[in-house]
């Protein structure tokens, strides 16, 4: 297929031939930054299935950018990526935009997930948060999440240690649930 345009991208994508918009989200890849509002609009289509295509496009761009040398093209991408995390975008775009800034954020995607209104306190969003800023590696990330642990409430401390454990940092005070006793036992639970 040649190369699309993002009209004939869009237009493809809510074709209602499936092999149109297989062929089409296959090869979305270098239309790069350009292309993931209009994608990402068209990821909540009321056709599940030209959602589906608009999604697998919006992969295609991120892998495309995040190829090795492509690091202009990361950067534009990542940061059209986190203008998605507005509280004006559906949580599931804002959720998918999430995984894909674990693949390819950097700094900014950091500060843009810090900076989501409440997120700490946002149950339908934290987690993905959470995971996907234990996979961006920076320093900044693992400050991000320490900074979360001092505010989050008590039942989401153990999801966020784990995290910070998983980046190598000892969290005092919050055994891993992974080595607390589930049975009665008199051993106590092994500290990091």
């Amino acid at each position: 297929m040649d190369e699309l345009t993002l009209e004939e991208l869009i237009a493809r994508i809510k074709n209602s031939d499936d092999k149109v918009r297989a062929a089409a989200w296959e090869n979305a890849g270098p239309l790069g930054a350009a292309a993931i509002a209009p994608l990402a609009a068209i990821m909540i289509d009321e056709n599940i299935e030209v959602g589906r295509a608009a999604k697998n496009a919006l992969w295609k761009v991120v892998r495309h950018a995040g190829r090795p040398g492509a690091d202009s093209e990361r950067k534009a991408v990542e940061t059209a990526l986190c203008s998605l995390l507005g509280n004006e975008q559906e949580d599931v775009v804002r959720r998918e935009a999430l995984w894909m800034l674990s693949e390819i954020g950097g700094e900014a995607a950091v500060v843009a997930i810090r900076d989501i209104p409440g997120i700490v306190e946002n149950e339908a969003l934290r987690e993905d948060a959470r995971c996907t800023l234990e996979r961006i590696p920076t320093q900044s990330a693992i400050d991000v999440l320490q900074e979360g642990l001092e505010v989050a409430p008590d039942d989401y401390k153990a999801a966020i240690a784990q995290s910070l454990r998983a980046r190598g940092v000892h969290v005092p005070g919050l055994p891993c649930q992974k080595r607390v006793p589930t049975r009665e036992t008199n051993v106590e639970p092994i500290e990091d």
